[in-house]
């Protein structure tokens, strides 16, 4: 999570979504870097709402913009399932290796998730609180340059990004059967990414996460 005072403004680190490279680009014009522990590097709208917003609003404002990056919910999945297949995991409870993609999101699909598929939800992550705090700009991972552009004007200064922190690139297969299970279930993320416009404006989705 960045903090940009001067600017009012602050940028939630969805996990999976490339914020590694835009903290690496964006610390310069920082106030605040919280990059550990994770639990708070990653916190998500909930978390920011109970721990951070309190604080930043009393010392910087209560016209906080807090933005965010939402992946494409299959291409989510697919980068934790790369993530942790990653030679430092193999033979932990979190590795992926020898498994399929197919078998991931099956797993995912449990109510009691194993630990290599316990990755939550964007959906979630972003979920709007009860009085009012939500994001107020998501940009989709693959429009790089509508979060720039969107950057560059709130912070006044051009800015050049590195890919970081990427895994290895292979194909995604996955069935028909499981994909529309996904789709079903995790309903909500799907809502969520499809909503999102060119300039960040989405359609808040405040349901609650998917159980069996």
């Amino acid at each position: 999570m960045l903090v940009f005072a001067k600017h009012k403004l602050v940028f939630l680190s969805v996990p999976k979504t490339g914020t590694t490279a835009w903290q690496a680009a964006l610390a310069p014009y920082a106030s605040m870097i919280i990059s550990d522990p994770p639990e708070l590097k990653h916190a998500p709208i909930f978390r920011y709402n109970r721990f951070f917003r309190p604080a930043l609003e009393k010392f910087i404002g209560d016209d906080l913009h807090v933005i965010a990056v939402m992946r494409a919910p299959i291409d989510w999945l697919g980068s934790w399932y790369r993530y942790r297949q990653r030679p430092f995991l193999a033979g932990k409870p979190t590795s992926t290796q020898g498994m399929s993609f197919d078998a991931f999101v099956a797993a995912y699909l449990k109510g009691q998730q194993p630990a290599f598929a316990n990755v939550g939800s964007q959906s979630k992550f972003l979920e709007p609180q009860r009085n009012g705090t939500a994001a107020t700009h998501v940009f989709r991972y693959k429009d790089q340059a509508a979060l720039r552009a969107y950057l560059e004007a709130r912070l006044e200064t051009s800015i050049s990004t590195d890919r970081l922190n990427t895994s290895a690139r292979d194909k995604l297969i996955l069935s028909d059967d499981i994909e529309a299970a996904l789709r079903q279930k995790y309903a909500p993320d799907f809502q969520l990414y499809d909503s999102i416009d060119a300039n960040g404006r989405y359609t808040p989705v405040a349901e609650p996460s998917p159980v069996n």
